[in-house]
């Protein structure tokens, strides 16, 4: 028996008549093939899973890990902790509680700064978020730093995150009449910013370059390695990590990094908590951001004197709960090998690239996948001909696969299509992807 499976509101061409060939999977076959996957991959295991607590028990595959990861049980239980026992604020009092916070505080920087290849601790800032951060470069060093016909380089396909704080500093500067220009680079094929277009754009007059490390949508992965010595020492680099921390090994030494931001929640952590990465070389152009209670600024009859970092950029109660929980997500990290976690992304893709590559209608956005590559690091986005993302994202969440539709917080006038997106991360299996494949062929067929 066939039955029409429309999203709420959704169009005529949304709608497909579903055969008895899908069906919801059962909770057991979350696990069943654990056991014949790769054992390469080495994290390919129900136990994996089962430290996870919201997927312990479902009957649901979740694929939307580059919108947010899964919270281990290890993360779960800081935040409740910190609620349940001894809540008190940091860097404030002098009884035990506070202080001992305090000193957790501390070392969950301390262990932010080694993980991320940071040299020294007072180069992590935390945030709000990786929003935040970034609107913080803007702010704390765009509006002290930049003059009059001084650019910006950055890529108009990448998350509104790294597009709209550099348009709202050039909006605000331009009420003090100081004019900057945003300068666009393209994108390759294979998803990356495109070393070629961005040195022809490099002038005398760049002052900071920034991209994506790891495509929120493309997958592709960019470090400007090929462009590094063509740089000019003015030109700060920037790169949004929000998806490769946590998924790859990051490096920001390696990358050459002036700053760098990071996404708790899209690493094992809690939402609402960043890392701001600020090479001390980038400390002397920092004004105050968020100034108030703790802020490391002295404040004279004339203005805001000296500072030092991290308390520069950090005011006010900070999201304590969320830090604790970040010291914990890197501990899970840890334990399982960020080398290990990234080959087990890359083993998944290959597998998911190469299941789709056949389906009739299907069309990948760019990546590595459009360019005729079946690598990739845990992140695919298509289309299929005669259904909107939208829809389809409906159609496949009635079955259990639970992906990302539409423009993935990508600029309206980036032109790329809306797309469903699928994310990996270390509790996916083999078993999820095939089945998804399965699914998805058998979705495209029907609309043939």
């Amino acid at each position: 028996m066939s039955i029409v499976v429309r999203s709420p509101g959704g169009s005529a061409e949304g709608a497909i008549t579903m055969g008895s060939s899908l069906r919801r999977p059962d909770p057991v076959e979350l696990h069943a093939s654990a056991a014949a996957a790769d054992p390469a991959a080495g994290l390919l295991s129900p136990r994996v899973r089962a430290a996870f607590p919201a997927l312990a028990d479902t009957a649901e595959t979740y694929l939307d890990s580059a919108a947010t990861t899964q919270k281990p049980g290890a993360v779960v239980e800081t935040v409740r902790d910190y609620h349940a026992t001894a809540t008190a604020n940091a860097a404030r009092g002098t009884y035990p509680w506070a202080t001992v916070l305090t000193q957790r505080i501390a070392g969950i920087r301390a262990r932010t700064a080694s993980f991320l290849g940071a040299a020294h601790t007072d180069e992590i800032v935390f945030t709000g978020g990786a929003t935040a951060a970034l609107n913080a470069v803007a702010m704390s060093w765009g509006l002290a730093a930049l003059r009059d016909g001084d650019e910006i380089l950055y890529s108009p396909r990448d998350h509104a995150a790294n597009v709209l704080p550099w348009y709202l500093l050039r909006d605000t500067l331009a009420r003090f009449d100081r004019r900057i220009e945003l300068v666009p680079y393209r994108v390759t094929p294979a998803g990356q910013a495109d070393p070629i277009d961005i040195a022809r754009k490099l002038s005398p007059r760049t002052r900071l370059l920034t991209v994506t490390h790891l495509h929120h949508v493309f997958g592709a992965l960019t470090t400007l390695a090929e462009l590094r010595d063509r740089i000019p020492a003015h030109v700060l680099l920037c790169f949004d990590c929000s998806q490769s921390g946590g998924h790859l090994p990051v490096d920001v030494g390696a990358l050459g990094a002036d700053f760098a931001v990071f996404a708790a929640h899209k690493m094992f952590g809690a939402p609402g908590t960043g890392i701001l990465y600020c090479h001390r070389r980038t400390h002397p152009q920092l004004r105050p951001f968020l100034p108030g209670g703790a802020t490391d600024a002295a404040l004279t009859v004339t203005g805001f004197d000296g500072g030092t970092m991290p308390g520069l950029l950090e005011g006010g109660t900070m999201n304590i709960p969320g830090i604790l929980a970040l010291g914990s997500a890197l501990e899970v990290l840890d334990s399982y090998g960020m080398a290990a976690i990234a080959e087990h992304n890359r083993l998944l893709t290959r597998r998911l690239v190469g299941d789709l590559r056949t389906v009739p209608g299907l069309r990948f956005l760019p990546g590595p996948a459009h360019s005729g590559d079946d690598s990739g690091h845990g992140i695919v986005s298509f289309t299929l001909a005669g259904i909107s993302a939208a829809d389809l994202g409906f159609v496949l969440a009635e079955y259990g696969f639970l992906v990302r539709t539409g423009a993935h917080c990508v600029p309206v006038s980036s032109g790329d299509p809306e797309s469903v997106r699928v994310s990996t991360h270390v509790y996916t299996t083999v078993d999820d992807i095939d089945r998804f494949a399965d699914c998805v062929r058998t979705l495209a067929e029907e609309l043939q």
